[in-house]
């Protein structure tokens, strides 16, 4: 089986990029439990892990898991980093509990989401909250044009897409994964290009 060979921004971000992140923290911000000192998960944290660093203050541990994670983030004193492919690592977390879990742009390049998912349900603290970004089907166009005919964003982050979702593909398999209806809210943002998701445990 072929992983990742590296994590997202290990080489520089785009200007279009930059802006999809920017779109990305405003939602984690909103949606992220008010209270303070928080355990919180990426899986999928990107090389320099900046949805961690933006909600930091709101910590008290930080665990974020990619292929590759910078040094400068790694020398957070809040901040442990697990290098690898998320559904053999995520192994690694068992019997721990996190208040807020982000996955945020990932669940499409996964192979196993459902299993990322059920694994997610164990490690959800009471009163935790799931933060999920997803491309939808809508965006799957423009993603790909921006990529592969513009250039204005890697090639081989759309190369490495196995699923978009819209509603009716997303909200099945968070179901499927243990997690009750009333639990879920899913919202489109970034003009219909993806959709967010908020479980609460």
């Amino acid at each position: 089986m072929q992983y990742r060979q590296s994590s997202f921004g290990s080489k520089g971000l785009t200007l279009l990029d930059r802006f999809g992140t920017w779109l990305s923290r405003r939602a984690i911000l909103k949606y992220a439990p008010l209270r303070e000192k928080l355990n919180i998960l990426e899986l999928g944290c990107g090389y320099s892990a900046k949805n961690l660093l933006a909600i930091s203050d709101k910590a008290r541990s930080i665990v974020g898991v990619d292929i590759q994670i910078g040094d400068e983030i790694k020398s957070h004193p809040k901040f442990v980093g697990i290098e690898g492919d998320i559904e053999i690592a995520i192994k690694q977390l068992e019997n721990q509990k996190f208040d807020l879990i982000l996955i945020i742009s990932v669940l499409e390049h996964l192979k196993n989401p459902l299993e990322v998912l059920s694994s997610c349900k164990e490690l959800l603290a009471p009163d935790g909250v799931i933060l999920i970004n997803v491309p939808t089907w809508f965006g799957k166009f423009f993603l790909e044009y921006a990529a592969f005919k513009l250039n204005l964003s890697p090639k081989e982050e759309m190369d490495d897409h196995k699923m978009y979702y819209n509603k009716s593909d997303l909200w099945p398999l968070i179901v499927a994964s243990g997690f009750l209806p009333s639990k879920i809210k899913l919202t489109y943002h970034k003009f219909g290009l993806n959709l967010f998701a908020v479980i609460r445990g």
